[in-house]
This record gives C-alpha cells, structure tokens and sequence, in this order.
C-alpha cells in the first residue's frame, strides 16, 4: 500500500471520527443520552461499524464527545479558586459554568446525571466537583457565601439551567447570565440587591 493511500485512509478515519463526534453532540443535546448509536452513526452518515469501531459504546463516545467541555469546566474552577476574593471566584465559576452549559445542553446532562459513562469522565468530572467544594469552603469561611449552602445546590441550579428554552445560543446564554444573577443573590450571605442583567423574550414569555 502506498505512502498517499495510507495518508487517504487516515485521513478518511480522522473525518469519519470528526463526524460521529459532531453528530453525538447534537443527539445528545436534542434527543438525551440515551440515544441509540444507530441514529448518531445516521446523523453522521457513516456505517454503525464505523461508529462502533472508533467508539465500542456509548459511554466511551459520549466521553469522548464532552472531553473538551469538561477540560473547560475545570479550568474555570481552578481559575476561580485562584482569584484573590473567594466569593468574586464563586461568582465567576457560577457564571461561567451555567454560560458552558447553557451552549450545550448535552454535556449539561451528562455532567449532572450520572450516567454509566467511561471511567475517565467521571473521575474528571469529580476531580472537578472536589475543586467546587475547596471553592464553597473558601467562599463560606470568607464571609459571602452563606453557611448552609451545599454543593448540589449548584448541580440544583445547573439543572434549572438546562431548562431554559431559547431561540437561538446568544439569547440562551443572556437568559443564563440573567439566572445565574438571580442564584447568586440567594448564595450570598447578605444579598446585594445589585442591577440583573437585562431580560431576554422566551419563547413562552408574554407578547
């Protein structure tokens, strides 16, 4: 097999890769996790062998599909515990987390269920979750955040969060913004009744 018939067939894969990995997303994101990998290999257009042959199951696929948004998530954590004021770095990750979510809501899924999914995603998601409870601690022992707030009251709001319904991804992440406003005041210790972001038209709001 020649040189340039090799680098066709890699490439080929890469693409087929590319595609399987694309269309998972927006099944997951419209149809949930349980989506059968008959309809991504379609979606894809690719043979189901192909999509087995890159990704033996599904969970294997979808942690693959949310790698990149995962590795984000933990960034945004780890750039909140270092700011200098543990409730300005609450705020940040709050606001940053329910924005990543609200541009994809099947990784909002898999991230707040807990699906049977490859092991390597959810020790990172929970390497994740244990960077958000130094940050609660911080932001509790500093005085902003109220002492009887727990970690799921986040997993809490990121899943109210997913329910927004929105026209397009610009107004779905003002509508988070507006949200993620409105959790933060009944966060902190002693709400500051500061200015929400501007309102969004939803769909179901009144004409």
């Amino acid at each position: 097999m020649t040189a340039q018939v090799m680098q066709t067939l890699r490439s080929d894969a890469r693409d087929n890769r590319e595609r399987i990995l694309a269309a998972a997303r927006v099944a997951f994101a419209t149809d949930g996790l349980d989506v059968p990998m008959r309809e991504i290999a379609r979606r894809a257009q690719v043979g189901v062998a192909t999509v087995y042959r890159r990704f033996p199951t599904k969970e294997v696929l979808l942690a693959e599909a949310f790698a990149e948004q995962l590795a984000l998530c933990s960034s945004v954590v780890q750039e909140g515990l270092a700011a200098a004021d543990p409730w300005r770095g609450f705020c940040l990750v709050i606001e940053r987390l329910m924005e990543v979510h609200a541009l994809d809501r099947g990784f909002s899924r898999a991230f707040t269920s807990q699906p049977a999914v490859a092991d390597y995603f959810t020790a990172d998601r929970d390497r994740t979750l244990r960077l958000l409870l130094e940050l609660v601690r911080r932001a509790k022992e500093s005085g902003g955040l109220r002492a009887d707030f727990v970690l799921e009251d986040i997993i809490l709001a990121l899943m109210a969060n997913d329910g927004i319904r929105a026209d397009s991804p610009a107004v779905r992440v003002a509508a988070s913004r507006r949200f993620a406003a409105l959790m933060l005041q009944s966060f902190q210790a002693d709400p500051v009744r500061a200015p929400l972001p501007p309102a969004v038209r939803l769909p179901l709001s009144a004409r």
